[in-house]
């Protein structure tokens, strides 16, 4: 049990690192993905701005307010995009949504996302997943609209 505390306690430690970071705070200007997404029962809100290259997200980067996890969670998501393929973005958010909204095992992560097993515990908590999840639901509804208007 005592090891139980301990590992909560460096989760907490992680998160509050993260949520602290401002390495991919802001916004870009230009961006050819921005999206804005709200959490009503938290209050979080953020906007995800991403500029593209070569086909990668070349830079990621979040605005808003919320709670430490919304914003840790943001933070994390930012590190593990980053210059990475359209194609691999969206398998890695679904890869995290699948731990969050599923219970797929934290085991089950691909090594971009092993930082995000900080956020395990907020599976027991419902309307906290909803905080965790707020930022990459916004950046897949961003790359979706992106994608919308490319093909119009």
């Amino acid at each position: 049990m005592e090891g139980d505390a301990e590992l909560q306690d460096l989760y907490r430690e992680v998160l509050l690192d993260y949520f602290r970071s401002t390495t991919r705070k802001g916004k870009l200007d230009p961006a050819d993905v921005r999206a804005h997404g709200i959490n009503p029962v938290c209050g979080d809100e953020i906007e995800i701005t991403v500029q593209r290259d070569g086909g990668k997200v070349a830079k990621l980067r979040y605005a808003g307010h919320g709670c430490v996890i919304s914003q840790a969670s943001a933070a994390m998501m930012g590190e593990a995009l980053e210059g990475k393929s359209e194609a691999d973005v969206r398998a890695l958010v679904k890869a995290f949504k699948t731990m969050m909204l599923e219970n797929a095992p934290v085991s089950s992560l691909p090594p971009e996302l092993e930082a995000l097993s900080a956020l395990e515990g907020v599976r027991k908590f419902p309307l906290r997943v909803k905080c965790a999840t707020l930022a990459w639901n916004t950046i897949a509804q961003g790359l979706d609209a992106a994608a919308a208007v490319k093909g119009a």
